[in-house]
């Protein structure tokens, strides 16, 4: 195995920690989990030391393997047996009325099935296009259209059920 170096590792992981948790919670949304991605992704950078062409390169491997990861993680069968601690009453958390809207729009992002929530975050939270998240995705361009608009609209829906949002199209 080689390793890389401790100061690149350091450079490296400031530029993309935030990054790589924030994709990693939205994709599991679970913290634990989330935590879990992002120290395998951080150790599968070190262990394999990958070569990058550009700083976009080097990026969309961060967010690939990341997303790998997660679908990785969410495959075990220990997985599907757990209880989140939010929903051990047998009922969801529901945000109370001190939740702001931002608070709102992020549990609405995260309610998103993944099709439509991963499009949702690389295009609003790390400013991809629409090309470069179809090359991610391995998905065309007007499926990944399709998906931001059909994500919207379920926002959109969940916004103004959650707390009587009027939201503009």
């Amino acid at each position: 195995m080689k390793y890389a170096g401790e100061k690149e590792v350091l450079e490296t992981y400031q530029k993309y920690k935030d990054t790589v948790y924030k994709l990693a919670y939205s994709y599991c949304k679970n913290k634990s989990q989330a935590e879990d991605a992002f120290q395998e992704v951080f150790y599968k950078f070190m262990v394999h030391h990958p070569r990058f062409k550009t700083f976009e390169h080097e990026k969309a491997w961060f967010i690939r393997t990341t997303i790998n990861v997660c679908k990785d993680l969410l495959k075990v069968k220990w997985n599907h047996s757990v209880v989140r601690l939010e929903d051990w009453d047998g009922e969801k958390a529901v945000p109370t009325e001190s939740c702001n809207a931002f608070d709102e729009l992020r549990e609405a992002v995260l309610a998103l099935p993944e099709k439509y929530r991963m499009p949702i975050h690389l295009y609003y939270y790390e400013g991809y296009s629409v090309r470069e998240i179809a090359q991610m995705l391995h998905r065309s361009e007007s499926a990944i259209q399709t998906q931001l608009q059909r994500g919207r609209e379920k926002i959109k829906q969940s916004m103004e059920r959650r707390g009587g949002y009027e939201i503009e199209s």
